[in-house]
């Protein structure tokens, strides 16, 4: 009999972690755009034969905020720290933006889709809805006595008498433009926005998907290219936006004219017909052919995720042959389901299968036109894997924030505990406060209550999971303090906005007061991207760490 492995032990650590992992950042990147917009192509063969002018020019870029041209590279970091931080981190993503008029796809649980600009749904998200009627009453009546109609409006308790007039036209005109003069709107928060779901697609099967929004993020001023398709679409975004095509992920700087895009289309729906009764049954008998293989002693059903023996278990095909006859000998495609789950996956796809008709998949638009577009405020979305991807004016972009998921896996058990270095005691007013070292007694209270904490908190955790909770329910015992990894890409402009606001430097002019463990995450990123543009970390720093 098989021996349950036993569960992890918590450990604990004090530190971060971060490697880049891909990057196409370099000075020449920055002198390359500089040049390039005022000298033409020729001035390319000029860039190494005068290093003091290299450094002069991008010291005066620096130096009198000309940002675009420290746009142009990129850096791809892998981060582990805790959760804490990239609660903080997150707000910094930078280079993928898209402009505030770019629809989003929003698709309710019912399967409604509806457009919302991301520009409305980051006010909404963050500050609240605007009631559309103002803060006022009253209109129009008529006069009898006087044979006139009458005006006024109440406004916050107080009437605002505006006369009497011979047409009702005229009165009400005289209402309006109290209104207008005198606009008053309330300002509600609507907990309902923060549940809004995307439209995304699998980027296996390229079929539509449903993923709930994380965050909405203001991205900042940045240069905009526009990108026009055969079928009429346009997508507004910066050049470093990942844009979904045929061949995968590709920047949207990268692409040309002739190249095509994934957009929002329909195919066919699958039928039964297209899979033969004999086939279908030879399906079926190589499938649980398998299962002995396949399934262990106790396993976990893939749908509804909780623990069954062998003999209350069968062979699932994760996307159904319906949708893809290609995956059905693909062991790889097979997973455990229960009776139930089986039986009520299998019916609907069935139904699915007889019913025809269209279904929503991503189908490839071709590009007519590429061209730049200006300056304006930019915005982003962060949405839930495993897919990580949104539908913006009908074109499939990515989010630039991957999380790891605790829907989709166990969490391990690593958890931050501060060393004796970490300052913990708070002193001053906000704006004003220092922090400074805290005593032996502090520091051991602090260390031992995270540990019992973390310790009772992740035994809680796997015993929900035990219990067959799902993975994205358990995980809300979880603290803070758990270790998490992401991929995060920047380019240089907006890694110079993250470590100006992120750490403290002599030479910066405007001070900053940021957690330590953030500030940590920051001098590794700093440390490497140092490095690679020597020149430009230079000219950051000589003009007090303020980015262009």
């Amino acid at each position: 009999m098989t021996e349950t492995p036993a569960p992890p032990a918590p450990s604990f650590r004090s530190d971060m972690t971060v490697e880049l992992v891909k990057h196409s950042a370099s000075d020449t990147d920055v002198l390359w755009a500089a040049r390039v917009s005022t000298a033409g192509e020729q001035s390319l063969d000029e860039l190494n034969k005068d290093p003091e002018r290299s450094k002069g020019l991008i010291n005066y870029l620096m130096r009198d905020r000309h940002g675009s041209p420290f746009e142009h590279n990129s850096m791809t970091f892998f981060i582990s720290a805790p959760l804490f931080v990239f609660r903080e981190f997150h707000r910094h993503r930078v280079g993928w933006c898209l402009a505030g008029d770019t629809e989003i796809t929003l698709e309710s649980e019912a399967g409604n889709l509806r457009r919302k600009t991301i520009k409305d749904l980051y006010q909404q998200w963050h500050h609240g809805v605007e009631d559309q009627l103002p803060w006022s009453a009253g209109g129009v009546t008529w006069h009898a006595k006087a044979g006139k109609w009458r005006a006024q409006v109440w406004r916050q308790g107080v009437c605002h008498y505006l006369g009497l007039h011979e047409s009702r036209e005229a009165a009400e005109s005289a209402v309006l433009e109290f209104r207008d003069q005198h606009p008053t709107t309330r300002l509600r928060r609507l907990g309902s926005v923060r549940r809004n779901h995307v439209r995304c697609y699998d980027e296996e099967t390229l079929t539509a998907q449903r993923a709930r929004i994380v965050d909405v993020i203001e991205s900042g001023v940045k240069q905009l290219i526009k990108i026009t398709t055969a079928a009429g679409r346009e997508l507004r975004c910066s050049v470093d936006h990942a844009v979904f095509t045929p061949d995968g992920w590709c920047k949207a700087g990268e692409l040309r004219v002739g190249d095509a895009v994934m957009a929002a289309g329909t195919a066919a729906r699958p039928s039964d017909r297209l899979v033969p009764p004999g086939l279908r049954r030879g399906i079926g008998v190589w499938t649980s052919m398998q299962r002995e293989r396949l399934i262990a002693e106790q396993d976990v059903c893939h749908l509804c995720s909780r623990p069954f023996a062998r003999q209350d278990l069968a062979l699932d095909h994760v996307i159904p042959v319906v949708d893809d006859l290609s995956r059905a000998l693909d062991e790889s495609n097979l997973a455990p389901a229960c009776a139930d789950c089986h039986a009520t996956k299998s019916a609907g796809e069935q139904a699915r299968a007889k019913r025809g008709g269209k279904v929503a998949v991503a189908r490839p638009d071709e590009i007519v036109a590429v061209i730049e577009d200006g300056e304006e405020m930019t915005y982003d979305l962060s949405v839930e894997g495993p897919w990580h991807n949104f539908l913006a004016n009908g074109i499939v972009v990515h989010n630039s924030y991957n999380e790891e998921s605790g829907r989709y896996r166990q969490l391990q058990p690593v958890f931050y505990i501060p060393d004796a270095s970490r300052k913990l005691v708070q002193q001053g007013r906000p704006g004003k406060y220092e922090f400074v070292a805290g005593t032996e007694e502090q520091h051991e209270l602090t260390s031992r209550s995270m540990a019992e904490v973390y310790r009772k908190a992740y035994e809680t955790y796997e015993e929900m999971l035990a219990a067959g909770v799902a993975r994205e329910v358990a995980r809300a015992v979880l603290p803070v303090g758990l270790y998490s990894s992401m991929y995060a890409t920047c380019n240089a402009r907006s890694l110079m906005h993250f470590l100006g606001l992120r750490t403290q430097h002599e030479q910066a002019k405007v001070p900053s007061f940021p957690q330590r463990e953030i500030e940590m995450v920051g001098e590794l990123m700093e440390e490497q991207w140092a490095k690679l543009m020597p020149l430009t970390y230079a000219a950051f720093n000589a003009n007090g760490r303020v980015a262009p």
